[in-house]
């Protein structure tokens, strides 16, 4: 756990530099920006791509960023078109590339 928490720590800070932001534990901030801004800093400092998004009703998208090497990120966006990072880690493992919908179903 000390681990992740410590990689976690370390992204945030990355990003929260890039945005020019005071880099401080993930416990205590939650990153929020442009969608097209965040994705593009996901991209260039840790290589993380789409790997698929989920609509929330109403109120949000979240996506799910993912690099070759298994760092991970959980983005949201509201129908503002703000973007908050939710969630960072590493090791994400792929166990369903895609849910298989039933006929009829």
């Amino acid at each position: 756990m000390a681990r992740e928490f410590s990689f976690r720590w370390i992204k945030l800070a990355a990003v929260g530099a890039l945005m020019v932001l005071p880099a401080v534990p993930a416990r205590a901030q939650v990153i929020c920006g442009g969608h097209d801004y965040l994705v593009a800093r996901l991209a260039e400092a840790f290589e993380e791509k789409r790997l698929g998004y989920g609509v929330a009703g109403q109120a949000a998208i979240f996506e799910v960023f993912v690099s070759a090497s298994g760092t991970w990120t959980i983005l949201m966006t509201d129908v503002k078109g703000q973007s908050c990072i939710l969630a960072a880690g590493e090791g994400w493992e792929d166990t369903l590339a895609t849910a298989v919908r039933q006929p009829g179903g």
